[in-house]
């Protein structure tokens, strides 16, 4: 009990636990065991996470059973740092066959995604999907998108960018997808997968509070769906960053809050690096008279930030030298004396 104390990180309590499911007469293979996990990049607290779950891999043989799953993960791709954080993400993985499982995992992996960058990317982000055979869920519900008539670059995204969907329970996966086609996504659209990671991240009491909050600031429920139809992510956000949001775009800026569940993309922007800069850019140049009064904040908000860098700042630099510590942040409003007045003339769309 000790050596799992000492060596492995392990509370009193836990090691108590630990050393029912697990005994060893001397700590000699254990030791080579932590020293194999050491020698990979592996931090304390990362060992102690492995032990608690897999407590009977400090019985295994290191360089028989071990180090060649190392190996493999390392041909594929994948540094030291990024093996243990994908061991003591899902430990159990150093249970696994590379013949029977992780060799047919990488293969499948590989026939989606093609390169092996986004191979990488998908091990690194599957964690506990990677203990799974991949004919148990993650086939067949790829195989459902297949069949509703998703594309399969829409199939690659979902399995490099949202692998833990992906992997989900087949029956849940499947109620997910009719229930995304029911409210009228197009299959061969992206937005269908990133309705299918938001319904699949989000728990029923945290999407029904979603549409509490945009009912707050006027939206229907109609307008909601709207506004996820359009851009899924919008149902993403905590109360606080809507609020927010919304506060800023419909108090300060004067933009009706009916008109953002049309461009619900603006959302997305962050307000303190994105939203807040650029608007303030738009009052100087509005009050100066070099905009126009129905200029569309969208019009604003959305382009790239070269794009408005050279469109709104550098453009306008000669007639207000401050315009670009305005836009850093380096000068207020005021300092150009500008009032923070609700701004009324801005045209909606």
């Amino acid at each position: 009990m000790s050596f799992l104390v000492n060596s492995c990180g392990l509370s009193l309590e836990r090691a108590k636990h630990v050393s029912q499911r697990v005994n060893f007469e001397t700590s000699e293979r254990p030791n080579l065991v932590l020293n194999l996990l050491k020698n990979h990049g592996f931090t304390n607290a990362q060992i102690s996470k492995v032990v608690k779950a897999r407590p009977n891999l400090l019985l295994s043989d290191p360089e028989k059973t071990l180090l060649p799953k190392f190996e493999f993960l390392g041909s594929i791709g994948l540094s030291d740092s990024e093996c243990a954080n994908i061991i003591s993400g899902c430990p159990s993985v150093l249970g696994r066959s590379i013949k029977n499982h992780l060799m047919p995992m990488y293969d499948f992996f590989k026939s989606i995604v093609v390169s092996d960058e986004k191979v990488v990317k998908t091990f690194k982000l599957a964690r506990r999907g990677l203990s799974q055979d991949v004919q148990k869920n993650l086939a067949p519900n790829l195989a459902i998108l297949r069949e509703i008539g998703v594309p399969q670059s829409s199939i690659c995204l979902l399995l490099s960018c949202f692998p833990s969907i992906a992997f989900l329970r087949h029956a849940k996966f499947d109620e997910i997808v009719k229930e995304v086609t029911n409210l009228g996504f197009n299959p061969e659209k992206l937005a269908l997968i990133q309705a299918i990671h938001v319904l699949a991240s989000l728990r029923k009491v945290n999407w029904e509070h979603r549409f509490e909050v945009y009912q707050r600031w006027g939206w229907s429920k109609d307008q909601t769906f709207l506004a996820f139809k359009k851009n899924p992510a919008c149902m993403c956000f905590s109360e606080e960053r809507i609020t927010k949001a919304m506060d800023f775009l419909v108090n300060r800026m004067g933009w009706p809050s009916e008109h953002i569940s049309r461009n619900p993309i603006v959302l997305l922007f962050s307000l303190e690096k994105r939203t807040i800069p650029r608007c303030s850019v738009f009052q100087i140049l509005l009050s100066k008279g070099l905009v126009k009064k129905d200029l569309a904040l969208f019009t604003i908000l959305r382009p790239k930030e070269k794009d408005f860098l050279e469109n709104y700042v550098t453009k306008f630099q000669q007639n207000i030298p401050q315009l670009l510590e305005v836009y850093q942040g380096k000068s207020d409003l005021l300092d150009l004396g500008i009032g923070s007045e609700r701004i009324f003339e801005i045209k909606p769309l």
